[in-house]
């Protein structure tokens, strides 16, 4: 999926202190009490329908750039959003991989209440890795992807879906970029081979001068056991936004997925985001407390299949976002 900085846990005292690559800031300790909130009416997030969007992407094989399982799934997933957004977006490319391969690319946006001047940016990316460069077997077969890519690209279908059924307050707006070529890097060529369609949008936005609030992405956020600690570069980048959704995802009673606890840095999508665009976006992804060794096992294996798959945390995840959305839909009335 991607490449993961080597990082340094000290405990202090009780300080929690991250260092990663050539920064030596420490990560301030994180208040573990969610800042109360005023309750507000949000959407249920059906797991089931979530849980059958995974099975349906799978179902055209891996998503790899270039082959008919790409295309077949960026139209099924088109003509979704399409019956749920108000506008649809799709951005069809060529980018550079790593090893000078040129690959094809898309790109799709959805925009619910595009007249809305406070947006929320949620993205996820939809290919899957052409290697299982983690497994011990097949090493050179594509992977099924159903957490590292199909669980995020669920999540947020759902959620337009429940958005569509039940409205959004026309003060908010929502963005649900799905971006490809994600996980075609390799550690030798560099950090910038992964997110490619990432690096794509952030500089060929889908609306001129587009801005957002801040932006939430999604990554490994399916598997059976699923932890979200409170990732370093989102908090070093996006600090208050990532405490923003911790604290919702405990009103929403889901903190048992999100613990108020340092994880390692990732090369995610983020990082392009936050660089690239100067929305601050967080990463929610599952990792284990090993900052040798952060990913779940199933992670660039042919074990990424639908036994990972849990529908507790993928409801996890899908209330915690509404939670944000429609919190954020109450505040600026």
């Amino acid at each position: 999926m991607k490449f993961f900085d080597t990082v340094l846990f000290v405990a202090i005292v009780g300080l929690v202190m991250i260092g990663c690559g050539s920064s030596e800031e420490p990560v301030k300790e994180v208040k573990k009490t969610p800042e109360p909130a005023k309750e507000v009416a949000t959407p249920s997030f059906n797991a089931d329908s979530s849980y059958g969007y995974i099975e349906h992407q799978l179902s055209f094989g891996p998503r790899v750039p270039g082959t008919d399982a790409q295309k077949k799934c960026a139209e099924w997933m088109e003509q979704s959003l399409m019956q749920s957004c108000d506008t649809v977006y799709r951005q069809e490319v060529s980018v550079t991989a790593g090893n000078g391969k040129s690959l094809p690319c898309i790109n799709l946006i959805g925009v619910i209440n595009p007249s809305a001047v406070n947006r929320i940016l949620l993205l996820t990316h939809w290919d899957s890795r052409p290697w299982a460069d983690e497994d011990d077997k097949d090493v050179d077969k594509p992977i099924l992807a159903a957490d590292d890519g199909g669980s995020g690209t669920a999540v947020l279908l759902e959620l337009a879906r429940q958005i569509k059924s039940f409205g959004l307050p026309s003060s908010v707006g929502v963005d649900l970029l799905f971006t490809d070529v994600e996980d075609y890097g390799k550690t030798e060529w560099g950090d910038d081979s992964y997110c490619l369609g990432t690096q794509y949008w952030a500089t060929h936005p889908h609306v001129t001068g587009y801005r957002a609030a801040y932006g939430i992405l999604l990554d490994m956020v399916g598997g059976k056991g699923a932890q979200f600690p409170m990732e370093a570069g989102s908090m070093r980048m996006a600090g208050e936004v990532q405490k923003k959704v911790w604290d919702a995802a405990g009103r929403a009673g889901c903190s048992s997925w999100f613990p108020y606890a340092p994880g390692s840095e990732i090369t995610d999508d983020h990082v392009p985001v936050n660089k690239l665009t100067g929305i601050k976006t967080i990463d929610i992804i599952h990792l284990t407390p090993d900052p040798m060794n952060p990913f779940p096992r199933h992670w660039h294996t042919h074990d990424d299949n639908m036994s990972v798959i849990d529908k507790q945390t993928l409801n996890a995840v899908g209330l915690t976002l509404l939670r944000v959305v429609y919190e954020e839909g109450s505040a600026v009335q």
